[in-house]
């Protein structure tokens, strides 16, 4: 299962529309990076953010989650606390085919200020903006800049489709649209 090159991800983003809109070539001038690289597609950051705080004193529980853990936050630039998360979504809204995978990693540059960036894979079939995790793993607020690069996705395309994807077992994150809370 190698890791697809630029020419397969253009091709599959002109025949199905896997991500959009999709950047044909690397976007840099006075931004941090984004659009098609050699073996992946770095993706952007919107400018939708959930910032975690302790206002409300709420409990973190992943099965009755409380919406009042975050403050929203719209706009160019996030500030992420000291030590502290925050979510965010995609620009990039994505289309996964059937036989293929993609996982995400961080870019180098927010990765260097301590900033960790988190996705689950992008499973066969689904579907939807990502929902970012961002952890700030230092003492410091760190910035995070909307339409801009945030992290690189590779994908994988398997040697066999899978006998269920996850639109078949009708996943709880499928067509999701703004940054997604967990659900149960």
């Amino acid at each position: 299962m190698p890791i697809k090159s630029d020419k397969w991800i253009k091709r599959m983003c002109q025949e199905h529309q896997m991500i959009e809109p999709f950047e044909t070539g690397q976007v840099r001038d006075g931004v941090i990076s984004y659009g098609i690289s050699s073996y992946g597609y770095d993706i952007r950051v919107s400018n939708e953010f959930k910032v975690f705080t302790n206002v409300h004193n709420a409990l973190v529980d992943p099965k009755k989650f409380d919406e009042r853990s975050f403050v929203d936050i719209d706009g160019p630039e996030c500030i992420i606390p000291p030590n502290s998360f925050a979510l965010a979504r995609t620009l990039e809204y994505f289309r996964i085919p059937r036989d293929v995978l993609a996982i995400c990693v961080g870019k180098s540059t927010y990765a260097r200020c301590g900033l960790v960036v988190n996705v689950t894979p992008l499973e066969p079939t689904w579907e939807g903006y990502l929902t970012l995790e961002i952890s700030n793993t230092t003492p410091l607020p760190a910035k995070v800049y909307g339409g801009e690069g945030i992290a690189q996705l590779l994908f994988l395309e398997g040697d066999e489709e899978p006998e269920v994807a996850y639109a078949d077992r009708k996943g709880k994150y499928m067509k999701q649209v703004g940054v997604t809370l967990p659900k149960m």
